[in-house]
């Protein structure tokens, strides 16, 4: 398991460990109740495959949770990735029953014996830098257009579901060269790498603890990452140290927008932005812009989140 320095009263950890489990719901009560004693919030999924997510609470409560899931027969190692935030970034906490922690689509793929090269984050720079390797960026679209290492591969995926057609598609792209990819935290990279393997091809590696170990670690002069990175709380982006960065959500469409994009005349807070304003119709928007006004009614008089922010 590993650690960070930070030390704000919320901690935020995004985990995930591939393990063949059994008795999923035996598992999912008893983690729950654990979470909510301790008024840890966030989501963790559970599956055949292992488990994912990411929580948020105070330092010593995250730290029993993380020992407690460790605990769990066939859970110790979990890859941790902790951070902080200035406010709680979850509304509620949730444990789910899945059929993959994160989904492929194709459940014969095996993690835990197919997986690619760990490479260190210390390491990273020099693998993508030789003119031989191929860097792929197996996140979505939406996730990419506020960061990605520089000369990245895009696949412009909507869902990682997409991501096995894509290599299907760009198999000749692969071939005779070193196949390097990552992802946020690690676990969609890791699973690519293992589906990649299955096709014959040997020389693939992914970046150990993705895209939040490479911030955390690497000096942001050193880095060859460019942008923040997306993440899926109410934090929106990190970047380098893991500090919060920039970027906001669009609440009409849920596509994260950068300064430049909000400075739009098609961004309206609640409303629309460029990702989405010509797909809407003015009707859309009316509605939008209701829902906006009673999140603001609610936050004025004190009452947390409004349920349709």
């Amino acid at each position: 398991m590993t650690s960070s320095l930070q030390t704000d009263a919320i901690r935020v950890a995004a985990l995930y460990r591939f393990a063949r489990l059994d008795a999923l719901e035996t598992l999912r009560a008893p983690l729950a109740a654990f979470c909510c004693a301790r008024g840890i919030k966030g989501t963790l999924l559970l599956a055949r495959e292992g488990i994912n997510g990411t929580v948020a609470g105070s330092i010593d409560d995250i730290a029993a949770l993380i020992s407690h899931i460790e605990s769990i027969d066939g859970l110790a190692g979990l890859e941790v990735k902790y951070s902080s935030a200035t406010e709680m970034p979850f509304h509620r906490m949730k444990v789910r029953l899945k059929r993959e922690i994160v989904t492929m689509g194709i459940e014969t793929i095996d993690p835990t014996t197919g997986a690619g090269a760990y490479v260190a984050p210390a390491d990273w720079n020099e693998l993508i830098s030789r003119p031989d390797t191929i860097v792929i960026d197996t996140r979505n679209a939406y996730e990419v257009s506020l960061g990605t290492f520089k000369g990245a591969v895009d696949p412009e995926t909507a869902s990682f579901r997409e991501f096995p057609a894509w290599v299907e598609a760009h198999r000749d792209e692969l071939q005779g060269r070193k196949v390097a990819m990552f992802c946020t935290g690690g676990i969609r990279c890791e699973k690519a790498t293992a589906y990649v393997r299955s096709l014959g091809f040997e020389d693939v590696f992914h970046l150990k603890g993705g895209i939040l170990r490479y911030l955390e670690e690497v000096p942001a002069g050193e880095s060859l990452w460019e942008g923040e990175c997306f993440v899926f709380d109410e934090r929106v982006s990190v970047s380098h140290g893991l500090a919060e960065g920039d970027a906001e959500l669009c609440r009409a469409c849920r596509h994260p927008l950068t300064a430049e994009e909000r400075n739009s005349p098609k961004f309206a807070t609640g409303v629309s932005c460029p990702h989405c304003f010509d797909a809407r119709s003015d009707e859309d928007r009316r509605r939008y812009a209701e829902r906006q006004r009673q999140v603001e009614l609610a936050q004025a008089r004190g009452k947390g989140p409004h349920i349709g922010s």
